[in-house]
């Protein structure tokens, strides 16, 4: 049986289940069961992240059918986040065996992957992108039509997971072969900066695709824009021979000296 909430008869929550709802309420019941591990779903987290590859529009159909029955678009179940920080230890740690870091540096490496890119830097592109459709692209400015922060931290980790798969972890059996140590072989920045443009093209539709699940929002088209600028950095690398894996590498080494 699905949960149900109260009205009075002027339409409006009681007072317990307007509690219940609140971003607060959210926010601790989500952190807390990352303590309760046999309460994750992790097979149906596994489910998400292979249709992100395959079919991406299913994974959001499923927000849609958790607004219907939990009243909330964002995930309450912490299990693709624990998946998604144990994908991206696992690729650090290959990428440490693979520069040949040494233990020290590795775990120096992990933990600015974990805390600043993963989290520092999701937590800042969740909030802009939060603030920018909240602000810009409502239909409607109304309390009851809003996009949730944890809507919005949801769409960057399902953005950001076939981007990991793609540069943290497929890109690691070429860097030692054709496109790190032979960067100024076309060959090299050439399938090296290919993978980039993938990867990063995945991060803009899935994010597009995640914004133009809710109903309440207009104009969502616009995140489609940086494909162009994303093309033209493209071709401008492959003429000027830029490497971004060389690059990557290079600021990994500099972040664990």
């Amino acid at each position: 049986m699905l949960p149900t909430t109260s009205t009075h008869s002027n339409g409006t929550l009681s007072s317990r289940d307007a509690a219940r709802h609140t971003a607060g309420a959210k926010r601790y019941k989500y952190l807390r069961r990352l303590l309760h591990f046999r309460q994750m779903d992790f097979e149906f987290a596994l489910w998400q992240m292979l249709y992100l590859f395959t079919s991406p529009q299913r994974v959001y159909r499923n927000f849609h059918y958790r607004k219907q029955t939990k009243d909330q678009w964002a995930r309450d179940d912490p299990a693709f986040l624990v998946l998604l920080s144990i994908w991206l230890c696992v690729s650090t740690i290959g990428f440490g065996l693979v520069l040949e870091l040494g233990v020290v540096a590795t775990l120096k490496l992990l933990l600015w992957v974990v805390f600043v890119d993963c989290i520092g830097v999701g937590l800042l592109i969740s909030t802009v992108m939060w603030v920018i459709s909240n602000k810009y692209l409502l239909q409607q400015s109304s309390r009851n039509f809003d996009v949730e922060w944890g809507y919005a931290f949801d769409v960057h980790l399902n953005a950001f997971y076939p981007l990991l798969v793609i540069l943290h972890f497929l890109q690691l059996f070429f860097i030692n072969h054709v496109v790190v140590i032979n960067s100024d072989w076309f060959v090299g920045y050439f399938v090296g900066n290919t993978l980039w443009l993938i990867a990063i093209g995945y991060y803009l539709y899935i994010t597009f695709l995640g914004y133009s699940a809710l109903p309440f929002l207009k104009n969502t088209v616009v995140l489609l824009y940086p494909f162009a600028p994303l093309g033209l950095i493209y071709i401008l690398s492959l003429s000027l021979g830029w490497n971004f894996t060389w690059g990557l590498c290079q600021f990994y080494k500099f972040r664990v000296q």
